[in-house]
């Protein structure tokens, strides 16, 4: 064996360049982790005002009276609310209630249900007698030009917004379904149920409140 390969096998299994090499190795970690933190640090706050923005764009959007609508913090999610959304198909989020002269006036629910391409998430808004007051999607994954008829809240057939037929829908339309009492946009069936379904959801865990 060459005196070159002995020199270079010698500095490999040295005791002190493994150390060193460790040592820069950790350094190196903690630092990157530190610049990680620095930077979630100085986005976080302006993250979380952006989303709650967002969140106070959708209640108002689906409450009958924006104007003098405010919302209470989220409510405490029960798990019977929590099992009455998951057995109308869909996962509930945040509650908030709706109050106008400082009475209750109903709620603002966001639920998530699956769409033709991923998770659609949603605002519901149900008033005091538990009929829908309105409904706005916040997030998709939807196909555009398709699926993004419905989340635009294009009209159907009928020329009603997708999304607006479901105002003053109630349990006592019984389940909302598509081709029965809910019309779907053309090509986009999928989509008009995965928003069906979150309606649906959204009753449900409204009516498990109690």
């Amino acid at each position: 064996m060459s005196n070159e390969v002995k020199t270079k096998e010698k500095v490999d299994m040295d005791p002190k360049y493994i150390t060193t090499l460790t040592v820069t190795l950790l350094v190196t970690c903690l630092i990157v982790a530190a610049l990680l933190g620095l930077v979630n640090g100085v986005t976080a706050g302006p993250i979380a005002e952006i989303n709650q923005q967002k969140t106070e764009q959708a209640m108002l959007a689906v409450v009958a009276d924006p104007d003098n609508t405010t919302f209470s913090d989220p409510l405490e999610v029960s798990a019977a609310m929590t099992d009455a959304a998951s057995a109308a198909g869909g996962t509930l989020g945040a509650v908030y209630e709706a109050q106008v002269g400082g009475a209750s006036a109903g709620y603002a629910v966001t639920v998530s249900a699956s769409g033709s391409q991923g998770t659609i998430e949603m605002m519901v808004g149900v008033d005091a007698e538990g009929a829908v007051t309105g409904v706005s999607v916040i997030s998709h994954s939807e196909t555009s030009g398709i699926g993004t008829k419905v989340v635009g809240n294009e009209p159907t057939a009928s020329g009603v917004g997708v999304l607006d037929q479901f105002v003053g829908k109630s349990a006592a339309d019984g389940t909302l379904t598509v081709g029965t009492n809910v019309d779907a946009i053309t090509g986009a069936t999928v989509s008009t149920r995965g928003v069906t379904t979150g309606v649906n959801a959204a009753l449900a865990a409204v009516a498990a409140i109690g």
